[in-house]
């Protein structure tokens, strides 16, 4: 599998607690914070719900 670079770029203040809890799941809990996590389509379901917040580049 190919593996992606995901950084947090938006603030999850003011946002569902939903929202919150998929950056908490990606590994995500504060601003700039930059993770490298495998891509399934489990993981791409949740960086489409959160896509506002976050950066996503290949690895």
């Amino acid at each position: 599998m190919a593996k992606i670079k995901i950084t947090q770029t938006g603030s999850p203040i003011r946002r569902d607690k939903t929202q919150r809890a998929t950056l908490v799941g990606l590994g995500l809990n504060k601003m700039h914070r930059t993770v490298e996590v495998e891509e399934t389509p489990e993981v791409l379901g949740q960086v489409r719900k959160v896509a506002h917040l976050v950066s996503v580049e290949a690895a």
